[in-house]
């Protein structure tokens, strides 16, 4: 299998990885985290400029007629430099949902303004009892007339702070937990009944508590078809999952690359510790996980175009060996960096925050494990008494 990039991904890599080098320091990201708005509006702009926000599009939709891959290759200099912006809400998540099942108005309308970065979509799809479960809906749609009326409360939504719209799952029809009627909205931002209880996330980002009281919604604003959303739910939240193992990939990187950098340096006994033979073998330990964790997000993101129980058993395998890694990694920078690992001021410890995140989003080991092991034992055949 040939695993070379093209050479426009090639070339978004090198941009993306001089950009953050050069803007996104340490020191520089502290400082927009620490700030009011908590991220920077004129780098979602340089985003846009870059091609960024249109890489995972096709030509005939005005993207770069890029795909999974090109988010992959975006993600993972993302999690070099702990970006913060809504690349993955946005554009993975919001975008994904218009690329698959949009209207030539929701294409012209919302896919062009988020590859053009004037509007920034939040996913908000999670709720407090659903427990990463996309059916498992309290939040509910009422046919009214030719629209529908949107009730309920979503969690955690991550970079609602910044939206204009969000998009929205919500049950239309059967009852709680049925995968049949389950339905997917655009939403206004500023529409009437929509409120937010914004707060900031451990990692450094935004998100917020999002609630839908009697807000009113004409037929346009339904993305693909009624009630049968939930198989376009789980293939945007695969592309998602994958979009993030492959943040965890860069993050956990640079988090070895640091630990080893300081093992080099940091003395005890008047030796490096480095040089002690227990840490060597706990560094490449954190060196084989993370190596691991690249193959099987490359394994993961080249078959989200595959049928869908092939799709979900590759990303779920993939997001299980990534949330082992990322806590590996990152546990085992902290330790080996002490207490400095702890401290606000060294980065190593806000890259475990991130990998700690990551683990827990679009479900974590526990909930891709039981997933993997349901699909592979459907997949298996009954023998014949």
């Amino acid at each position: 299998m040939d695993f070379n990039f093209t050479e426009e991904q090639s070339m978004i890599r090198d941009s993306l990885a001089r950009l953050i080098r050069e803007q996104y320091d340490f020191d520089t990201r502290r400082g927009v985290v620490a700030s009011e708005a908590g991220w920077r509006p004129e780098m979602w702009a340089q985003f846009a400029e870059l091609g960024l926000l249109m890489a995972p599009f096709s030509e005939e939709d005005g993207g770069l007629g890029g795909g999974p891959v090109d988010s992959m290759v975006v993600m993972e200099e993302f999690g070099k430099g702990l970006v913060i912006e809504p690349f993955v809400p946005s554009v993975v998540c919001g975008g994904g949902f218009f690329k698959h099942a949009g209207s030539a108005a929701h294409k012209e309308e919302h896919l062009a303004g988020i590859m053009s970065g004037e509007q920034v979509f939040a996913y908000a799809w999670a709720e407090p009892k659903g427990r990463y479960n996309p059916a498992d809906l309290e939040t509910t749609a009422r046919k009214d007339g030719s629209g529908f009326v949107l009730n309920g409360h979503k969690s955690v939504v991550i970079g609602a702070p910044w939206a204009t719209h969000f998009v929205v799952t919500a049950r239309t029809a059967g009852s709680r937990r049925d995968t049949s009627g389950v339905s997917v909205f655009c939403v206004a931002k500023d529409a009437d009944g929509v409120t937010t209880r914004d707060y900031p996330t451990v990692d450094g980002r935004r998100a917020s508590e999002v609630y839908f009281e009697n807000v009113a919604l004409g037929a346009e604003h339904l993305i693909g078809e009624l009630d049968g959303g939930l198989p376009l739910i789980e293939l945007v939240n695969d592309e998602a999952t994958a979009a993030l193992c492959a943040e965890a990939c860069g993050a956990m990187g640079v988090a070895h690359a640091q630990t080893v950098e300081y093992s080099r340096t940091r003395k005890q006994f008047g030796v490096p510790i480095g040089k002690f033979q227990v840490l060597q073998h706990r560094m490449v330990d954190m060196f084989m996980e993370h190596e691991q964790s690249i193959s099987m997000t490359y394994m993961a993101t080249l078959k989200l175009d595959e049928p869908a129980t092939e799709r979900k058993k590759a990303v779920s395998a993939a997001k299980v060996r990534i949330g082992q890694g990322a806590r590996f990694v990152g546990q085992n920078a902290i330790q080996i960096h002490g207490g400095m690992g702890m401290t606000e001021e060294l980065a190593v410890g806000h890259y475990f925050k991130r990998l700690t995140m990551i683990e827990s989003e679009f479900g974590g080991v526990d909930f891709h494990m039981k997933r993997y092991t349901d699909l592979t034992a459907d997949a298996v055949p009954v023998a014949a008494e």
